[in-house]
Formats: C-alpha cells, structure tokens, sequence
C-alpha cells in the first residue's frame, strides 16, 4: 500500500534535514580553530566568513521569528551561537590590525546594516509588507554572498588544482542547498528556495570541476593556511 505524505509532513521532514546538515557544515570549521589555538595566532586567516555568517544567520533568524517558521528560528539560532564563539575565539588570537578591520566590519555587517533594517521594518513599514521586505532583504544578502563560492571555482580554474576544494564539503553544502530549496518549495517561500537553487548550481559546479581536476598537480603552490581559507569561503554560503 503506498503511502502518500502531505505537504507538511514533507516540509517538516527536509526541515528537519536542513537542520541537521547545516548544523554539522557550521561545525565545520573547528579544526581551523584548534589550529589557531595551537599557534596562539589567528594570523593568516580571515574573520570575514563569520562577520558575514553571523549578519546571514540573525536576518533570517529575523525573518523566522516574523513568520513563526520554527525550522528557521533554531538552525539560525544555532548558527548565531556558534558563529559568534568562533569570532570571539578569532578575536582573542587576532593582530592588533586584524581585531582592528574585524571590529570596524562587525559595526558595519552586524550593527549598521542590521540595526537599519530592524529601525526601517519597526517604524516604516508597517502590516504584512514588513515580513516581506526582510523577506527580500535575505534573499538579496545570500545571493550576494555567493561571491565567495564564485572566486572559489576562478582559482580552481586558473590553477588547475582542487586540493584545497575537498569533494566532501561541496557534497554536503550542495545537499544541504537541495534539502532547504525542498523545505521552501513545500511552504511556498521563495526567500528560502530561490537563494538555495544558486547554492545547488555553485555545489554541482564545483563537483564537476573537481572530477575535472582531480589528481592534477596544478601550477600554484598553496599554503595551508590559504586551503583552509578557501574552505571557509565555501562555509561562508551556509543557510
């Protein structure tokens, strides 16, 4: 006997889904910060990833607690805990410059740029328009922030070489991109769908390319500290 599930139960499903895989993506980086407890440093690395990810992870956490959309309010919930953490870890073995530029970019991403759109949905638009302009707000951030998983597949090109592109993460990043566009089809949100169908064509993209340029040798020489930054850009696309 075939057994046919709703459209809720579907949604509640790959919600689930993208719960569990986005929360093991945003656990991702943590070897690179063992590496950076190790050393004592966090020289030669970025603190844009999580500026980024953290100003990502509170307008949708915005957007869910607008719509009551559970699924939304707790992955975005975990991913804003958990990005700040590693932040404040990178700030503790920053530079003086680089606390300096991290500080400056979080007043801008994560003070300025928020706190306008919270000012501009509380006191100028008003009734269903305001779930709807954050709506747009999100969209148009994530779409965005696919620069980095762009200049990711430039370097792979020009040098020929995915070592520092693992097959594992894009697997997991394009599944988990497919997982949130299903749980947006099937509660008919487009801010959550349309941003997921770009992370689904980068995902297959760079999967390709890696089958491409698998077992070349490439023609530039990496440190580890630069792979581990592409890594990181890569992470920077999470939902």
């Amino acid at each position: 006997m075939a057994v046919f599930l709703s459209t809720h139960q579907l949604a509640f499903i790959f919600g689930l889904l993208g719960n569990i895989l986005s929360f093991l993506v945003i656990l991702a980086p943590l070897p690179t910060f063992y590496t950076i407890y190790r050393k004592k440093s966090s020289e030669g690395y970025q603190s844009i990833p999580y500026v980024v990810a953290i100003s990502s992870a509170t307008l949708y956490l915005y957007y869910g607690l607008l719509k009551s959309a559970f699924f939304i309010i707790s992955i975005n919930s975990i991913g804003c805990a958990i990005e700040i953490a590693y932040l404040i870890f990178y700030l503790i073995y920053a530079p003086p410059k680089e606390k300096k530029f991290t500080v400056k970019l979080i007043l801008l991403l994560n003070v300025g740029a928020i706190g306008l759109v919270l000012f501009i949905t509380k006191y100028v638009i008003k009734g269903p328009k305001k779930l709807t302009a954050v709506g747009w707000t999100c969209l148009a951030y994530n779409v965005a922030r696919f620069a980095a998983p762009l200049s990711i597949v430039r370097r792979v090109i020009k040098t020929k070489s995915v070592e520092f592109m693992p097959f594992s993460l894009s697997f997991f990043l394009t599944l988990s991109a497919i997982t949130w566009f299903l749980y947006g089809l099937f509660i008919k949100d487009l801010f959550i769908a349309t941003p997921n169908v770009l992370g689904f064509a980068f995902g297959i993209a760079q999967m390709i390319l890696y089958f491409i340029f698998k077992g070349k040798k490439g023609n530039e020489t990496n440190t580890k500290q630069q792979g581990q930054q592409c890594k990181e850009d890569q992470l920077s696309r999470i939902k």
